[in-house]
């Protein structure tokens, strides 16, 4: 791509944004951490995912073709990142009284049905862990067989004390972690730190496959690393992940791939922050978890919650809770109604020349659009980004340039505008009003005094009080009962 303009991004490990230059020119290799299938991903874990697609979706605007590879680990993570417990898909399967089999394709079936919902475009290449045992074991054997790795009673473990780089993503002092260490201490590894590359099964573990050391499973650090470099290369120009992985699970991966490369291996570390829950931490014990599906339960647009993490930039930590979904899911809808406002632009009267849409200046369409792309293009900063997309969405003059423009635009933020165009036709160009929503219709079961409360929301949303209709939506949630809003009418179903 000829004059391509210059794309910023945040190396975790220089701790600077850096100019992005791919090894293969217009060529990018791309790694993510994908899901562990034991549950279902909960909408903290979806932001990671909505960071990755935001990336692909910039670097495709900047003129480059990807290759991107996302696991499936569906074996392997311990219920402590740092190697102790049990497997979560044991653990898991166990819990719901299934094989691990049967909840990995469950979860992972849950997480594309979620990842859809959000308008997440899938990877080029989407890797389980349980589909490459081969190779795990090929780059296992390796790094035994160069000193890297040794064996023990219990599995084989990654000796840190030879790579002398360790700790380098995480600015972690090396001398330190071997003389404190940050896990349970096993008496026969070298180090307390080291850490598991293949675990030898017990007899009664049902994940397990052949070895050189007889029966056993992969550790989830080496999984990510003989995948990545599988599809990959020795060369990956970004690898993405939540910053919880930082100092334990893509400091093992480096370490890992590195010492098997025999050169670093991976340009670029790019790490999304935690969402928080009402300014605290998410927990199964707070009850605090939410899932796609809960956003959806409460009569949420999925895609609204995608609009709500646009209004935060990926390296900062964004704080979630319901009124700010209320709030976000106003903005969204203004957002839509106000780029068909310019789609629905009437022509002026008068000559031919004057029948076109009036619209701004053209150098005006050019100076927003070099604005949102030098916003893109710097880190992916997409709330700075959607605030130019919304000053030409306030410009008093409507004009279909705007909305072609907005198209553009959204082909970054993902907030599904052509499909919304496309479902509200302009009424002149079909001669056709757009039938108003129905009202709502008895349901069987459903008390008088929820059905109530629903004709009343009817009514403010026909009205369109917003404000009203959110808070009367609290009201009903609260009395157990789900509100779904379709072309058709409120539904409304026990929760």
């Amino acid at each position: 791509m000829k004059n391509r303009p210059v794309l910023y991004l945040y190396n975790t490990m220089s701790r600077e944004k850096e100019p992005f230059k791919p090894a293969g020119g217009d060529f990018v290799r791309i790694y993510s951490c994908g899901p562990t299938v034991y549950s279902a991903a909960h909408i903290g874990n979806m932001r990671a995912y909505l960071f990755i697609d935001s990336l692909r979706r910039v670097l495709r605007r900047n003129g480059y073709n990807l290759r991107h590879v996302m696991n499936i680990t569906d074996v392997g993570h311990l219920v402590s990142d740092e190697d102790t417990g049990e497997d979560k898909m044991l653990k898991g399967a166990r819990l719901q009284n299934k094989t691990p089999w049967e909840i990995a394709k469950e979860f992972t079936d849950l997480f594309m049905d979620d990842t859809a919902a959000l308008n997440v475009e899938k990877p080029e290449i989407i890797s389980k862990a349980t589909d490459h045992i081969g190779q795990i074991l090929d780059m296992v054997e390796a790094l035994v067989d160069s000193g890297y790795g040794y064996e023990i009673s219990d599995g084989i473990y990654y000796d840190i004390s030879k790579f002398r780089e360790y700790g380098r993503l995480s600015r972690l002092d090396q001398d330190g972690q071997l003389a404190g260490a940050r896990i349970e201490v096993n008496p026969e590894k070298r180090q307390p730190s080291d850490f598991a590359i293949w675990i030898k099964a017990p007899e009664e573990h049902i994940m397990k496959w052949d070895s050189r050391w007889g029966l056993g499973y992969p550790g989830w650090h080496i999984e990510c690393s003989a995948m990545s470099m599988h599809y990959l290369g020795d060369s990956i120009d970004i690898h993405t992940g939540g910053v919880d992985h930082i100092p334990i699970h893509h400091e093992n991966e480096i370490a890992q791939s590195d010492a098997y490369a025999g050169k670093r291996v991976v340009n670029i570390w790019m790490h999304n922050e935690f969402l928080q829950i009402d300014n605290g931490k998410m927990s199964k014990s707070l009850g605090n978890l939410y899932t796609v599906g809960d956003i959806a339960a409460r009569g949420y647009n999925p895609l609204v919650y995608r609009y709500f993490c646009l209004n935060g930039h990926y390296r900062s930590k964004l704080n979630f809770s319901w009124e700010g979904m209320r709030s976000a899911s106003v903005s969204y809808r203004r957002f839509i109604e106000g780029a068909l406002a310019h789609r629905d632009a009437r022509p002026a009267e008068g000559s031919a020349e004057q029948m076109q849409a009036t619209g701004p200046d053209p150098a005006y369409i050019k100076n927003m659009s070099e604005a949102f792309d030098a916003a893109i293009n710097d880190d992916l900063n997409l709330p700075k980004a959607l605030g130019v997309a919304w000053q030409i969405i306030r410009h008093p003059v409507k004009s279909t340039a705007i909305f072609d423009l907005l198209l553009d635009m959204d082909e970054i933020f993902g907030l599904g505008l052509k499909a919304a165009a496309t479902a509200m036709p302009d009424p002149d160009a079909t001669g056709d009003v757009p039938e108003p929503e129905a009202a709502s219709a008895p349901a069987a079961g459903i008390p008088d005094e929820i059905m109530a409360l629903v004709r009343e929301r009817d009514a403010a949303r026909s009205e369109k009080d917003w404000k009203k209709s959110d808070e009367l939506r609290d009201i009903i949630i609260s009395k157990g009962y789900a509100v779904l809003d379709s072309k058709q009418g409120t539904k409304i179903e026990r929760s």
